[in-house]
């Protein structure tokens, strides 16, 4: 490994680290997961399918990528900004999203059961057929049931 990386290096390609060559396969874009998790930013990006399970993503910048499918079971996502986000069928098991911003998102058919969603922005969201089983809502403008 060591001879391949200086060849490597020797010709300009960079290796980013061997935790790119280890993403889901399932992920559209690893580079893209990897620069979520070290920049903490990836606006527009395509994170469709990634496993993202117990991440630290406190105050990420998600606006308009592409979550669709993907797991957040567990990461903590408090002040994230998801405005426009895909995020269809993303599940978001024990998540906390306090005071993330859902605007615009598309959250059709999302698994928030036992999330934690306190001042939570959901203005133009789509939720349907999500859910909240055991999610703790406050100061969040969703509510289960209904006439």
């Amino acid at each position: 490994m060591r001879n391949l990386t200086q060849k490597l290096t020797q010709t300009g390609i960079a290796l980013v680290s061997l935790a790119a060559l280890s993403m889901p396969a399932s992920a559209e874009s690893p580079v893209d997961v990897q620069r979520l998790l070290l920049t903490g930013a990836c606006s527009g990006c395509d994170l469709s399918g990634a496993d993202l399970s117990d991440s630290h993503l406190i105050g990420a910048d998600l606006r308009g990528a592409d979550l669709s499918g993907a797991t957040l079971a567990g990461s903590n996502l408090e002040g994230a900004d998801l405005t426009g986000a895909n995020l269809t069928g993303t599940d978001f098991t024990s998540s906390y999203l306090t005071n993330a911003d859902l605007s615009q998102a598309q959250l059709d058919g999302a698994n928030l059961s036992a999330a934690t969603l306190y001042y939570t922005e959901v203005a133009g969201a789509s939720l349907v057929d999500i859910d909240l089983t055991g999610a703790q809502i406050i100061g969040t403008p969703i509510s289960v049931g209904g006439n």
